[in-house]
């Protein structure tokens, strides 16, 4: 029967000693999904979703209706599935390794299970004490960055609210362009300078992606 064929080829693989690193994409899916049905294999079940979202990385931006749409998938298959990569995302979080922010690709790599597969631009702000360990780390605004949305004050009370010694602002660029806009520069500035005359200085503005991030500090725009 078809239902049967090739049912448990991955895990099969990996109980014969091939590491479950070495599976290929449509595999590891094939192992979250388990089973296929008497029209399709759990195998080809799996490609057809990978094709369908072009992927895993389009696959973690879809929600569970989208998944569950899929002829063959469900509701119950779609949680399995996000459950999956929402695991993924946790485990590249450390809170031991993470504790000290102190170089742009150390936030990138705690901010990344948060920001990924964001639909919209969501800004935050790192509160740092003296030794650059992290205090507190807060969603300021959700939306494109614009003056109304985005002003010292309501970046500086969280900061003073927590005695900071200093903080890191951050946000996501959705479309993985990490170019910093007009806006993206004129907050810098703004931010830095209300920085200075509060005593808590701006280190960093970073633009983050899925896959890169932009430091606004290592490219000149903070002294």
């Amino acid at each position: 029967m078809k239902v049967m064929e090739n049912l448990h080829l991955p895990v099969q693989k990996c109980l014969s000693g091939i590491e479950v690193k070495s599976l290929s994409d449509i595999e590891l899916l094939a192992v979250v999904l388990n089973t296929g049905n008497k029209n399709i294999s759990v195998l080809e079940l799996a490609s057809k979703v990978y094709l369908k979202f072009r992927g895993l990385p389009g696959l973690s931006k879809a929600g569970l209706k989208e998944i569950s749409q899929i002829s063959g998938i469900g509701r119950v298959r779609a949680v399995k599935l996000r459950a999956a990569i929402e695991m993924g995302k946790r485990s590249l979080s450390d809170a031991r390794e993470m504790n000290i922010v102190d170089s742009p690709i150390k936030v990138w790599k705690l901010l990344l299970p948060e920001i990924s597969g964001l639909h919209q631009e969501e800004f935050r702000v790192l509160m740092l004490n003296t030794k650059n360990n992290l205090i507190r780390k807060s969603i300021i605004s959700i939306g494109t960055i614009s003056e109304t949305l985005i002003h010292p004050r309501e970046i500086f009370r969280e900061a003073v609210k927590e005695s900071a010694a200093s903080i890191i602002i951050v946000h996501n660029h959705p479309s993985g362009d990490l170019t910093p806009s007009k806006e993206d520069i004129e907050t810098t500035e703004r931010i830095l300078k209300a920085g200075k005359l509060i005593g808590i200085p701006l280190l960093d503005h970073l633009i983050l992606s899925d896959t890169s991030y932009y430091s606004m500090q290592e490219q000149g725009y903070i002294r």
